[in-house]
């Protein structure tokens, strides 16, 4: 059994709608001096402290304590859009970025997604496995203990399947949880650019099956925008991924207004990506399709934009929010789940409850699996975080320091700074 126990503020988020969406977004559902027991991968109490059951004799009891140390205790963070499977770094596109060019132009001169493709099919996989574990060591100990993992560095048939191999490999030993999505639609590879049909249809007719017949992925995703892929390449690919029973995602609307999410609503995606130009009528279709919002809003803080996603409007709608960090190595190189708590609130002025609401159980919806996932409740699944402030609120708030002092991953502290001197 594992007890944790005087903890100055429990977010449970039990008990409401899922997922969340308009007011509902606001109640955490916050036990002050709270405990919790779990017993293997499964929660089996929360409340009071006070109200603690009596120990069961002869149970061994592993126990936090939080007496003095002012700890909050919160679902651990699910990251619902990152792309963790490359080699190296882009750091001198920063260098161009903060010069003034864009990323379009940057994109253009061989840069951007293409040179991270390049430096990944020159990696083998054990040179993938070893720079993509390093990752999710550091999502870990930022208190993220589930993410969405895309490939789209590949771009071959190959290569896509080498990097769904990688997260698949990881899956088995690693403690982060992984749900791959398989993104071979992330841009047509410069071999391509005169066959733009035959790539397609590589995709469509190759990866796709492949992917399903080996179970590598859960989802697929396409970056359904100017200069990559237009709404009706999106949709065709989109059908084949439906018809061989993946789940759907969309990059949409982030560097014009591409008409990626009215997609992603037509064709029932689980979740349409970044949205910074979205209009009205897309609210209202991806309200009326049940599509999740997922806002990234560190990709438009890293790019230098003055112009991110409405969340406002998105929640007064009553579409379903969440935000993930996009961690890529081009435009957000960041798996840090707290900072992106405070750009969406500073950024999108989103509330630290709102924010704290759509980095866990929407976030945990868009996955599909908020069943287990998202909330800390009796009969939940066991990820929970310990952060060293007293207020949720202070997240956002105190930003750019890393305040997990604990992650508990299915039961098992995987990260545990208390017993550090």
């Amino acid at each position: 059994m594992l007890l944790l126990r005087n903890i100055a503020q429990i977010v449970t988020l039990a008990g409401g709608p899922i997922p969340r969406t308009g007011n509902s977004m606001s109640d955490l559902g916050i036990i002050e001096n709270g405990s919790i027991l779990v017993r293997g991968d499964r929660i089996v109490w929360v409340g009071p402290t006070r109200d603690l059951p009596v120990r069961e004799p002869g149970i061994r009891y592993q126990t936090l304590d939080g007496v003095g140390l002012d700890l909050l205790a919160l679902p651990g963070f699910v990251d619902s859009h990152t792309h963790p499977v490359f080699r190296g770094t882009r750091v001198e596109e920063y260098d161009l970025l903060i010069q003034g060019r864009s990323y379009e132009e940057i994109a253009a001169q061989g840069g951007g997604i293409m040179a991270s493709v390049e430096r990944l099919r020159a990696a083998t996989v054990n040179q993938l496995i070893e720079s993509t574990e390093r990752h999710f060591r550091h999502f870990l100990s930022h208190g993220t203990t589930t993410i969405e993992a895309k490939s789209g560095y590949g771009l071959t048939v190959e290569d896509e399947i080498k990097s769904l191999q990688v997260l698949a490999a990881l899956g088995g030993r690693n403690k982060l949880e992984i749900v791959p999505t398989f993104l071979g639609a992330h841009a047509v590879p410069a071999e391509y650019a005169g066959s733009r049909a035959e790539y397609i249809r590589k995709i469509t007719d190759e990866m796709i099956p492949r992917v399903a017949r080996e179970g590598l992925a859960q989802f697929c995703d396409v970056f359904c925008e100017k200069g990559y892929f237009s709404v009706d390449e999106a949709r065709s690919i989109l059908t084949a991924a439906k018809n061989a029973g993946l789940g759907l995602r969309v990059h949409a609307d982030e560097l014009t207004h591409s008409g990626g999410s009215k997609l992603a609503a037509e064709m029932g995606a689980r979740s349409a990506d970044h949205l910074l130009h979205i209009d009205d009528a897309d609210i209202d279709a991806m309200k009326k399709a049940g599509t999740v919002a997922t806002l990234l809003p560190g990709t438009a803080f890293n790019l230098g934009l003055r112009h991110y996603a409405p969340a406002r409007k998105l929640i007064a709608a009553g579409v379903p929010v969440a935000i993930a960090t996009d961690f890529n190595p081009g435009t957000c190189f960041t798996l840090n789940m707290q900072l992106i708590l405070a750009f969406a609130c500073t950024q999108m002025r989103m509330t630290p409850a709102e924010a704290i609401t759509a980095a866990t159980v929407n976030s945990a919806y868009s996955l599909g699996i908020s069943d287990r996932l998202g909330t800390l409740e009796e009969g939940k699944q066991a990820d929970i975080v310990l952060m060293d402030v007293p207020d949720y609120r202070e997240l956002p708030y105190f930003f750019g320091i890393n305040h997990c002092v604990v992650t508990i991953k299915r039961g098992n502290v995987v990260i545990n700074r208390l017993e550090q001197p």
